[in-house]
């Protein structure tokens, strides 16, 4: 089953609406530390990519802080990790989408935005 992709402004309308939004960024911590998407409603964890990678073989329980009963929104710099990481995510029943373009591609839609 194709993975379901969330589009910036998908993403920017539930953050207005105050929709309850679980987002996992998958890049590393001085990464996310430095720019992260926020929001009132968003929960945003950070769980590197390698972490992810691992618990597909059952080498780590990273992942278990994630919740099974909600939508997660994955996002990494670009979209590609996000991708990788969705579909481990997806095979143990996550319900996961992909931030388009991930990071990168937000930051210039809060540019554009602005404009």
């Amino acid at each position: 089953m194709p993975l379901k992709k969330i589009t910036h402004e998908e993403l920017f309308q539930k953050m207005n609406t105050q929709e309850k939004i679980v987002l996992l960024d998958v890049r590393a911590e001085e990464k996310y530390n430095d720019f992260h998407i926020e929001g009132q409603s968003v929960e945003s964890q950070n769980i590197h990519k390698e972490e992810i990678f691992k618990s597909e073989e059952n080498k780590s329980n990273a992942v278990g802080s994630l919740p099974k009963d909600k939508e997660i929104v994955v996002t990494c710099t670009t979209g590609n990790s996000a991708t990788k990481c969705a579909n481990i995510l997806s095979n143990q029943e996550y319900n996961v989408a992909v931030l388009d373009g991930g990071i990168t591609a937000w930051k210039e839609f809060l540019e554009n935005r602005a404009e």
